[in-house]
């Protein structure tokens, strides 16, 4: 399944962090193009493209911190 949505930290509401497909980061200049889960680890990537269409890890999450996932549910 892809992940649509994950939130970082230990308060969903007040305290996480909230990363989702296709917002735009740093001034705008980027957007996050996809969520990833390593099999072997569990980690978390995001992968962010910028204007010129290149795909780059921008952040890695270990799950030794709270992390919560929303998947893209099709019905």
């Amino acid at each position: 399944m892809d992940i649509r949505k994950i939130s970082i930290g230990p308060d969903y509401k007040s305290g996480a962090m909230h990363y989702l497909v296709g917002q735009k980061i740093l001034g705008d200049s980027n957007e996050i193009h996809h969520i990833k889960r390593q099999p072997e680890t569990g980690n978390v990537l995001i992968y962010i493209i910028n204007k010129k269409e290149e795909v780059v890890l921008w952040k890695e999450f270990t799950f030794a911190i709270p992390i919560s996932i929303e998947f893209n549910i099709d019905f």
